[in-house]
């Protein structure tokens, strides 16, 4: 172990970085926020001065060419994950970038491959994979509490209200599927410990060409499947339940449960409910905090590039399903 610290910077003052990752990042045990960029110098110096950041630039450029940053976070619109991820790797930096990782797998592996030949981290924030309430629930699957596991149930959908948001826009790597539907994608696959076989999915799609809900089926290879919906149009909506011959496992907020205690619900069918409560916790920090501790002691992250382009592969044979009139697309 070492006592010093990570010295991140940011690209761009986007508001998940403002509202989580870099709050997160100050309050790590293990690294201090450093710098921020924006494309807008101006934008970038009010950013740093309203958050306490030593240093600021007017360019993505001037922040991954610093001396004195070692890592790197991502919030740019989905389409610049893979030039900046490699850019910031060539000038050998860390990347935690956010979801999904890229537009689709062939992206995803050529980041890695650009982080591996410079010898420098990559993850995707799948932040959630980090609350212990997603440890437990997993664990508690594993040890067949809920019996053999046959169905997975997700959904992740809220009302986007603003029409020319990034999420609306086709050439940014919008969409319903690829803002909120990854989380229920990944979850699936983190819960089954597998990968699917065959997909299927139905969208409604906007003039802009961009899904605005969704609806997919993961089968795997033997009797269990996962359904899940995601939309940028319906009320708020965000849980995932595991299923199985002796009990169900839902989880409320499963994405976003914030800081404070939480709790797994095991149905047992007209048994009633089991509480089984989790203690609270920064699901932010405890991402960046492992980020920060696999780079400073070149130690072993969660999950690589190679993970999320599983996702991804599993997302783009849902959007050629869909795009399809629904047709199974095998995997």
């Amino acid at each position: 172990m070492t006592d010093r610290k990570l010295r991140w910077g940011v690209l761009s003052t986007a508001n998940i970085g403002r509202a989580a990752v870099n709050p997160a990042i100050q309050a790590s045990a293990n690294g201090e926020l450093v710098a921020v960029a924006s494309r807008d110098a101006e934008r970038a110096s009010a950013f740093a001065e309203q958050w306490g950041i030593p240093k600021s630039y007017g360019t993505y450029e001037a922040l991954i060419e610093a001396e004195d940053v070692d890592a790197v976070y991502i919030p740019l619109p989905n389409s610049l994950h893979n030039p900046w991820t490699i850019r910031a790797a060539q000038a050998g930096k860390h990347v935690l970038c956010e979801k999904p990782l890229a537009l689709d797998a062939a992206e995803c592996l050529e980041m890695q491959a650009a982080a591996d030949a410079n010898g420098v981290k990559l993850m995707e924030a799948f932040m959630y994979r980090f609350h212990p309430r997603m440890d437990r629930a997993v664990e508690m699957v594993r040890d067949g509490v809920v019996g053999d596991l046959r169905v997975i149930r997700s959904a992740f959908s809220f009302k986007l209200t603003n029409p020319a948001n990034i999420r609306m826009d086709a050439a940014l790597g919008g969409g319903a599927l690829m803002d909120v539907g990854c989380y229920c994608v990944n979850s699936a696959r983190t819960i089954a410990g597998k990968e699917p076989v065959e997909v299927q999915a139905f969208a409604r799609w906007t003039a802009g060409d961009v899904d605005d809900q969704l609806t997919g089926t993961l089968r795997f290879d033997d009797d269990l499947t996962a359904h899940f919906d995601c939309s940028l149009t319906t009320e708020r909506c965000e849980f995932f339940e595991a299923a199985g011959t002796d009990g169900v496992l839902r989880v409320e907020s499963s994405f976003l449960p914030g800081k404070g205690d939480v709790v797994i619900e095991e149905l047992r069918g007209r048994d009633g409910a089991i509480q089984h409560p989790v203690t609270g916790a920064d699901e932010y920090q405890l991402m960046v905090e492992h980020f920060a501790d696999a780079a400073l002691n070149d130690g072993p992250l969660r999950y690589t590039g190679a993970e999320a382009a599983s996702n991804l592969r599993v997302i783009e044979a849902l959007y050629a399903s869909a795009r399809n009139g629904g047709r199974p697309v095998s995997l």
